[in-house]
């Protein structure tokens, strides 16, 4: 063989590397032939490309809502509480208006009516 012949090896990689830089020529010049000569027919796709790239949007999380159920429970424990204890409280057996108040509760509980018991009873 003569110094000019080229291995195998190194035929087989230049080769390998002119069909690849071969196919990168080809791409190129595709992308930029239908970019410049057809930009309104490929904006849906360019778009659909360019959103693929992009993190989706991040939405702040809307609060956390067992959270919130978990303090209105708690509240409502917390009142239920007091309206016992005002119940089985025995100073409040004298006092006339919180027993009004404790009737009222007890008959129709809302909200005026368990301020009431707290405001008026011990």
């Amino acid at each position: 063989m003569s110094d000019r012949s080229l291995s195998l090896p190194k035929l087989t990689l230049a080769i390998a590397l002119g069909v690849w830089l071969g196919f990168i020529a080809i791409a190129l010049t595709t992308w930029l032939a239908s970019r410049y000569l057809f930009p309104q027919s490929l904006a849906p796709v360019a778009q659909a490309v360019e959103q693929l790239g992009k993190p989706a949007p991040v939405t702040p999380e809307p609060p956390n809502r067992m959270f919130e159920q978990y303090q209105q429970t708690l509240q409502k424990q917390e009142q239920q509480q007091a309206l016992d204890q005002a119940r089985n409280n025995a100073r409040n057996l004298s006092n006339p208006k919180c027993q009004f108040w404790l009737q009222q509760d007890q008959n129709a509980p809302n909200e005026k009516t368990r301020a009431n018991v707290l405001q008026f009873c011990d």
